[in-house]
């Protein structure tokens, strides 16, 4: 167990987004941006030029979903700069979730890739294949879960994707030489798909994880219900602000209904009353819920970090996790650093997270 706890300047409110597990109540912030500046680090002299690559991955887990998503996703890849001059080397892998209403793309401008990779080599940190997998839907956002609404995002991470990055890649194709990390949504994506897919993955890092309590309704806002239940379609679906559309994507993958077009989902309240049944199955996708399930696949892992800022709305549960974590003598790293849930994510990125897998994976040869 490590804690490390630091001080930061008083007086910045955390944006909208921090507050994304709040967003599984109708009360969520209407009219937020996901989408924010974030300052660089300051480049790092001597850093030498990753490779960035866009390409397509098929995934026949996220095929015949009822949203209509593509079973196609867009991934970007960063290979290391001695990848192209080192033709026999083999790298781990690092696969990184983004969070929720941007989709990968988005998530490297804000954390500022490849500069912050290039940089964290250059300061020390081996060189690794870095993965971003795109999974922004209809609604903005998988949770990275498993649904017939949206299609298999966790499998698409877990066993689609891995499979395809080890086949035209020159990896080493382990779980002791792979890594997941994710921001936010991306870090509950990080959590949920760590913990049931151990076989996979030999290091774990959570940054600012969302969603990771079970929720009640909430307060009821009469306009938010009635705007959601109103909805006829995909396409008013995509009209609505963020905030309600938060609410749909987190049902889109958690209650799913295929009986019930157009958007194949249940909420949690109907006609201005909450339901049980539905509020269980949120519960029931959220890690502090399930945690106590996969003690043992947690077991695995050699290594495993959580950070979170400390002006960040989800700094609680993030220490919740951590505790769990303890009360079943799971090595783990908790960070409390001075930010907001975006403010210093490229400076972590670079300066911790990077360095954390080249320490904790194989980089044994093939």
């Amino acid at each position: 167990m490590t804690i490390r706890q630091t001080r930061a300047p008083a007086g910045r409110a955390a944006p909208l987004l921090a507050m994304l597990a709040l967003s599984l109540t109708l009360a969520a912030p209407v009219g937020a941006s996901a989408q924010v500046t974030t300052k660089a680090p300051p480049p790092v002299a001597g850093a030498k030029p990753a490779t960035v690559q866009r390409i397509k991955v098929h995934s026949v887990a996220i095929e015949g979903n009822l949203e209509g998503e593509s079973a196609d996703r867009e991934v970007l890849v960063m290979l290391p700069p001695g990848y192209a001059s080192h033709p026999k080397q083999h790298y781990p892998v690092i696969y990184a979730l983004h969070g929720y209403s941007i989709g990968a793309q988005q998530w490297t401008s804000e954390i500022h890739a490849p500069q912050t990779i290039e940089g964290a080599f250059a300061k020390g940190a081996r060189e690794m294949i870095v993965v971003f997998p795109d999974s922004k839907t209809i609604h903005n956002g998988s949770m990275y879960s498993s649904s017939v609404t949206t299609g298999d995002f966790e499998t698409f991470v877990s066993r689609d994707l891995v499979a395809y990055v080890d086949q035209h890649y020159r990896t080493l194709a382990r779980r002791e030489s792979r890594g997941l990390v994710g921001h936010s949504m991306g870090g509950y994506g990080a959590s949920r798909i760590g913990m049931r897919h151990a076989d996979v993955f030999g290091a774990l890092y959570m940054m600012s994880p969302c969603c990771l309590s079970p929720r009640d309704a909430g307060p009821l806002n009469g306009d938010a219900a009635t705007a959601l239940a109103n909805v006829k379609s995909l396409e008013e679906a995509a009209k609505l602000p963020w905030g309600l559309r938060a609410q749909l994507a987190t049902a889109a993958a958690w209650s799913p209904n295929p009986a019930k077009p157009p958007l194949y989902l249940d909420l949690p309240v109907e006609n201005g009353a909450p339901r049980p049944d539905v509020l269980a199955k949120w519960a029931a996708n959220a890690p502090l819920a399930f945690v106590d399930q996969y003690v043992g696949a947690l077991r695995r892992y050699k290594a495993i970090a959580i950070d979170v800022g400390d002006r960040d709305g989800l700094k609680a549960d993030a220490g919740k996790l951590h505790e769990a974590l303890d009360r079943y003598g799971l090595a783990n790293s908790f960070e409390i650093y001075p930010g907001d849930h975006t403010s210093d994510v490229p400076t972590r990125f670079q300066d911790h997270v990077l360095p954390f897998f080249s320490q904790n994976l194989d980089f044994g040869t093939r």
